[in-house]
């Protein structure tokens, strides 16, 4: 339970700091944030993915622990999927955003059972709706 409040603290940290990033306005768009549209467009999925697949503690997730990095020092802002037990390990999803808005996923979740459900939450949650469930 400790440490499941760590991580959350963790990620709600990293995530509060990509929010309140300093920088000069920016000719990017966006209304002068700072922010690029690639971490403009991760945020949100990350927010979802965190409170849908983690913070509700939804079972099909319990062996995967999220590594965070939306100010990734190589400017893609993305998150990982990483083995509960191995959080230094390699990452089993790799959810990540690149130009003016794509988000990409890949890695080996993709291809196992739990794969149609992340694509479709990631999908979803990429075009606005943070819900965590589909609608019929």
């Amino acid at each position: 339970m400790k440490k499941l409040c760590k991580v959350t603290a963790a990620i709600s940290c990293l995530l509060a700091l990509a929010a309140c990033q300093a920088g000069s306005k920016s000719s990017e768009g966006g209304g002068g944030s700072g922010k690029s549209a690639a971490l403009r467009a991760m945020e949100p999925v990350a927010i979802a993915a965190h409170k849908c697949w983690f913070a509700s503690k939804d079972p099909a997730f319990k062996s995967y622990r999220m590594a965070n990095e939306l100010n990734a020092f190589g400017g893609t802002p993305r998150f990982l999927l990483v083995p509960v037990r191995d959080y230094g390990g390699l990452p089993l999803l790799v959810v990540q955003a690149r130009g003016s808005s794509r988000i990409e996923h890949f890695g080996p979740l993709t291809s196992q059972p739990l794969g149609a459900r992340i694509e479709a939450d990631l999908a979803r949650w990429a075009s606005g709706n943070g819900s965590c469930f589909a609608t019929a």
